[in-house]
């Protein structure tokens, strides 16, 4: 129960940073670091979640394709922000994902599209 709160706390806080971060970017609120191996197999786990988990509520059959670019932030957890490439159909886009992934469990925390890929 204490991990349940702490978790939940912990992603609080995060959301809230990444939400002020959309106006003044969240390079400036959260130590990103670049990912140096982008096939690394707990990378496209997490990718692979994050599309799953989209598919999921939003009803669609995206399938990922590549992991086009990827960073890093310790948060009690690692938050992974990844862009990635899915076909839709017969087409090719582009979405943006953070997942929060601690050693318990993973939270989708944001999954758009990337504008102008769309």
């Amino acid at each position: 129960m204490r991990l349940l709160v702490l978790a939940t706390a912990a992603i609080t806080v995060l959301l809230l940073l990444l939400r002020q971060g959309s106006a003044a970017r969240p390079e400036g609120l959260i130590n990103w670091e670049p990912i140096k191996d982008l096939n690394d197999l707990l990378v496209w786990e997490v990718a692979e979640y994050a599309v799953k988990k989209h598919n999921e509520s939003a009803r669609t059959k995206l399938v990922l394709e590549k992991v086009a670019k990827g960073e890093t932030a310790g948060f009690l957890g690692t938050t992974y922000k990844l862009t990635t490439e899915v076909k839709d159909g017969a087409d090719l886009k582009s979405y943006e994902a953070i997942v929060w992934n601690s050693k318990l469990f993973k939270i989708l925390l944001l999954f758009k599209p990337i504008e102008g890929n769309m």
